[in-house]
């Protein structure tokens, strides 16, 4: 690296360490939050600007005019492109994964510490809201890689040849 870039990475330290000592590390994760949104948006304005672009070019390329009309086949839309309902697998995984992570957030609150009733009710309801989020994502992830599995093998008897000698 060059000079100057220590130059800056020791000033960008010493900014830091001032700031959480005048903001707390609760300002200073505050404040690396904000600039790393206003970072991302500054990025995917660029990216998308780039790809734009780039798009362009390859219409010039081909000769097609922009705002031409160019006949493109619709595709058949696969299973995780349909809406579809979610089946029985998903909600019920979110209602145990809610009252599991509420019976345990109340229980351990009761057991590990000292703390009352209404703080345990108010724990334990958080924790079954975490449970449930948890249970959903799981059931759906596994539910999306089923289908998809699914999908890709009858994708394949379909386009597979047979090979006939065996």
């Amino acid at each position: 690296m060059r000079l100057v870039t220590y130059s800056w990475l020791a000033v960008v330290l010493a900014v830091a360490s001032a700031a959480i000592g005048w903001l707390g590390i609760a300002g200073w994760m505050a404040a690396a939050v904000l600039v790393a949104s206003i970072g991302m948006h500054v990025a995917g304005n660029a990216i998308g600007t780039r790809l734009r672009d780039d798009t362009d070019r390859d219409l010039d390329r081909l000769g097609v005019r922009p705002g031409a009309r160019v006949d493109v086949p619709v595709a058949r839309p696969g299973h995780l492109q349909r809406t579809t309902h979610l089946g029985l697998l998903i909600p019920v995984s979110a209602g145990i994964g809610g009252l599991c992570g509420g019976v345990i957030g109340a229980g351990c609150l009761l057991t590990l510490t000292t703390c009352s009733t209404a703080g345990a009710v108010i724990g334990g309801t958080s924790a079954a809201v975490i449970g449930g989020l948890a249970g959903f994502l799981t059931a759906s992830f596994v539910a999306i890689v089923r289908h998809s599995l699914r999908e890709a093998i009858a994708a394949e008897r379909t386009t597979a040849p047979r090979d006939r000698s065996a």
